[in-house]
C-alpha cells in the first residue's frame, strides 16, 4: 500500500513502505526529520530529505511532510505529523494492520474488557473497521433484549444481579457469533461463567490508571454511572474513590483475559505526559499488535517482516 501526501500543482509524495530515509542533517521539526516537496512554476520537484536515520518504531514512523510551491498563485497545502499515531499514516498503518490480523483472526471474535471509562466502545468502533468486523456493545445489547431501557434503569429496578444475569445471556448469544469486537461491561469479569465464553474469542484487557479514569468520568458526568456510589460532591473524588473499591475487586479477574493493553506504555513510547491525549486509533493499533504476538506465541506462527 501507499500512502500518498498530495502537493500542488500536480505533484505528489508518495512513500511505498513504512521507512523513510533522511540522508542531510540540516533541521528538525519537533525533533523529528523534515520532508518536503517543492515546486518550481509547477512543471519540475525536488525532494528535500532532512535528519541522519532510517526511521522506524516498531513499524510505526515519525515524520513530517510539507508542500509548497514557487510561482504558485495560492499556498500548496500542508500536511503535518509528529508522529504516526496522530498523523494520516496512522489510519494507514491500522488499516494495514488490521488486515493482516484478520486473516490469523479466523472469524474469531474480540472482547475487550476493563474498567468503566477505559474507552472499551470507542476503541471497538475504530477496531471493528480495521478488521472489517461488526462492533457490538455488550450493555446496549443487554438493553435491546429488555425493552430498551438504559443500564443504570435495569439496575435500579431489578438490581445489579439481575443485569449481571442479563450480561452473562448476552455474552453467550455473542460467543456464538464470529466477526465480532464486543465491548464488555466494567464488571462482566466478575463471574467465571463469562470467561468461558470469553475464551472463544481473545480477551484484550484496556488497562488505564485509575486517576485518568476518574478525570475522565468526571468530564462527562457520573449520573450515567450506577455503580459509583461514594458520596461526594466532586465528581472526580467520587468518580475515583469508586473505582479504586471497584478494580480492587476486579483486579484478579483482568489478568485471566489473553492479552493486556497499558495505555501507560504507550504513553511512554509516544512521549506524552497525559494518557488522555492518546487517540483512539493509538490504542486500537497497540491492541492489534498485542493481538497479533498473542496469536503468533500460540500459534507457532512466524513473525512477519
Amino acid at each position: 500500500m501507499e500512502v500518498a501526501a498530495a502537493a500542488a500543482c500536480g505533484a505528489n509524495l508518495r512513500f511505498s513502505s513504512p521507512w523513510i530515509w533522511s540522508d542531510k542533517v540540516e533541521g528538525r521539526s519537533n525533533g523529528f526529520p523534515r520532508i518536503s516537496q517543492q515546486c518550481t512554476g509547477g512543471h519540475s520537484s525536488e525532494l528535500q530529505r532532512r535528519g541522519s536515520e532510517w526511521i522506524r518504531r516498531g513499524g510505526r514512523v515519525s515524520l513530517t511532510v510539507s508542500n509548497a510551491c514557487k510561482g504558485s498563485p495560492q499556498q500548496a497545502p500542508s500536511v503535518q505529523s509528529g508522529n504516526i499515531y496522530t498523523s494520516f499514516d496512522s489510519k494507514w498503518s491500522l488499516q494495514n494492520k488490521g488486515e493482516e490480523v484478520t486473516s490469523d483472526l479466523n472469524g474469531r471474535c474480540i472482547f475487550l474488557v476493563g474498567m468503566m471509562g477505559c474507552g472499551k466502545t470507542t476503541v471497538g468502533k475504530v477496531l471493528s473497521e480495521a478488521l472489517a468486523y461488526s462492533f457490538v456493545d455488550s450493555d446496549k445489547y443487554v438493553e435491546e433484549a429488555v425493552g430498551g431501557s438504559p443500564v443504570a434503569q435495569i439496575i435500579k429496578q431489578f438490581g445489579e444481579s439481575s443485569f449481571r444475569d442479563y450480561e452473562s445471556e448476552a455474552l453467550m448469544n455473542l460467543s456464538l457469533m464470529s466477526r465480532q469486537v464486543v465491548a464488555t461491561g466494567g464488571g462482566a469479569v466478575t463471574l467465571p461463567i463469562n470467561w468461558k465464553y470469553m475464551k472463544e474469542g481473545i480477551s484484550v484487557y484496556l488497562d488505564v490508571p485509575l486517576d485518568a479514569l476518574a478525570r475522565r468520568i468526571a468530564a462527562v458526568g457520573t449520573d450515567s454511572r450506577p455503580l459509583l456510589t461514594f458520596e461526594s460532591e466532586d465528581a472526580y473524588t467520587k468518580a475515583f474513590m469508586s473505582l479504586f473499591t471497584l478494580f480492587n475487586k476486579r483486579r484478579r479477574s483482568y489478568s485471566n483475559a489473553d492479552v493486556t493493553v497499558s495505555l501507560q506504555n504507550i504513553a511512554a513510547n509516544l512521549g506524552l505526559e497525559d494518557l488522555l491525549d492518546i487517540t483512539p486509533t493509538a490504542i486500537a493499533l497497540e491492541v492489534l499488535i498485542q493481538i497479533e504476538n498473542f496469536l503468533q506465541r500460540n500459534n507457532g506462527m512466524s513473525i512477519r517482516i
